[in-house]
């Protein structure tokens, strides 16, 4: 650095006294360790060459004449004696003393200095060290918290990352869950339309057999238990589409949750391994006075809790629909089962007594037209009777006719007009009682007919209803 003034030259009339000083007053030189490196913002690149006008100004020391002694002092420019170059008398402006005074106040004055600045030195070394060391330490410090963070944050990520885990799997077993309950929501629909279409059927039967059974009794029972179940199985799927909302609520804070500490995670362990020789550092004026955080490690930890526990709270929620859907499952089956085998119970049973009633109507049936045949047999037997009467008739009847013709006493009331008209009579009885007979058994014939007719169409009744139980 170049120094500015030049040294001045005074010519005086008379001898002055020793002066104090002969050197400028320390105090009134510009300090070479004060303000060295003053503060000015640097700017962000830097790119620029390096030039020390960049960093600093030039240091310039006037210096200055120390003041005169008391005897000196009255004098004033006005009084001095113009600038002599070519002087012709020879005179001496110190003594040999002044010299020597001169020159020891000048090694003092060093000597201070240098002590001065030696101690300056020393304390300026001392201060830098314990300024290194305390900025080291408190980068050390700062590394450490850091590491401390990286390490809360990497405890929680791995939390987060397996209370993710297993919510997935909750939720895909709950999907898996609903699915069945809604296959075996659809696989009731074909029971019950069994069942109604076995109670439509079985309105077809006719007459008689047309009765309230037991058969219809199970199968009521049937509709009413495939329904209650559908009805159970419809409430269950809508309380595990309220819960799978729920996980994927859950699941979707986890998982913001988790990308945050994923983020936080890559941006403290790049702080965390950042260091003075590390690529990438710069000047971030002011960044200190920004305050851009809106949590404190309390409330920062508490929200990644609550998200877990939340999480786990609906993974029990899950996991207990999940126990109650398997068990309505199971439930629901039994009870269509033991439903179902005792419908079929009830069908066999009454397929069995129809098929005993068909048989007796059809050996009744047989009875009957053999009995019919019989009658008929008899019948013609009874007119063939009544016919092989008419002769016998014929005969007595002609011969007390014959005898009426008979003169006079001949008229006679004999035995054998006795006789003949005996037997008319007892011919015409003969034959007023088979022809009685011959009206009875006609009677029984229709009645034998009008059974037969009763059981044929029992015995398709019966038989239309062994079809449809079938």
């Amino acid at each position: 650095m170049e120094l500015v003034g030049s040294p001045l030259t005074a010519t005086y009339a008379h001898p002055r006294s020793t002066p104090t000083k002969f050197l400028p007053a320390i105090s009134t030189m510009a300090s070479s360790y004060k303000n060295r490196f003053p503060y000015y913002p640097l700017p962000q690149s830097f790119s620029l060459p390096w030039m020390p006008s960049t960093y600093y100004k030039t240091a310039a020391i006037n210096p200055t004449l120390a003041p005169y002694s008391k005897n000196s002092q009255g004098l004033t420019t006005i009084k001095k004696l113009p600038f002599v170059s070519n002087r012709t008398t020879l005179f001496t402006r110190y003594t040999p003393d002044d010299w020597y005074r001169s020159n020891l106040t000048n090694y003092k004055e060093s000597e201070t200095s240098r002590r001065n600045a030696e101690r300056l030195r020393v304390d300026t070394s001392r201060l830098i060290q314990d300024k290194y060391q305390q900025t080291k330490k408190t980068q050390d410090e700062s590394t450490k918290n850091l590491g401390e963070r990286v390490n809360d944050i990497e405890f929680w990520k791995s939390e987060l990352h397996h209370e993710l885990g297993e919510m997935i799997g909750e939720t895909n077993a709950l999907t898996d869950v609903k699915r069945r309950l809604e296959r075996a929501l659809a696989e009731t629909e074909a029971p019950l339309q069994v069942a109604q279409e076995c109670l439509l059927h079985r309105d077809k039967r006719m007459d008689i057999d047309l009765v309230h059974d037991n058969v219809e009794k199970e199968l009521f029972t049937e509709v009413d238990v495939i329904r209650s179940c559908q009805e159970r199985m419809q409430r269950y799927l809508g309380k595990a589409e309220a819960q799978l909302a729920s996980n994927r609520a859950a699941e979707h804070e986890v998982e913001k949750d988790l990308a945050n500490k994923q983020a936080a995670h890559r941006i403290d362990g790049k702080c965390h391994h950042l260091k003075n020789t590390s690529d990438g550092i710069s000047y971030y004026r002011g960044v200190e006075r920004v305050d851009a955080t809106i949590s404190v490690p309390e409330s920062w930890a508490r929200l990644t809790d609550d998200n877990i526990l939340r999480s786990q709270s609906e993974r029990a929620a899950s996991a207990q629909l999940r126990d109650s859907i398997e068990n309505l499952l199971v439930v629901t089956a039994n009870e269509m089962w033991r439903q179902f085998n005792e419908v079929n119970v009830a069908f066999t049973n009454r397929i069995a007594e129809t098929a005993d009633a068909k048989n007796k109507i059809r050996a009744h049936l047989a009875k009957t037209l053999q009995e019919i045949f019989q009658v008929e047999m008899n019948i013609e037997a009874i007119r063939k009777a009544i016919r092989d009467k008419v002769p016998p008739l014929k005969v007595a009847q002609t011969r007390l006719d014959e005898r009426t013709r008979r003169p006079n006493v001949e008229l006679c009331r004999d035995t054998a007009q006795l006789r003949l008209v005996n037997e008319v009579h007892e011919i015409d009885e003969t034959i007023q009682s088979l022809q009685q007979r011959l009206r009875d058994a006609e009677d029984a014939l229709q009645m034998l007919v009008r059974a037969k007719s009763v059981l044929e169409h029992d015995l398709s009744v019966k038989a239309n209803t062994l079809f449809l139980d079938q």
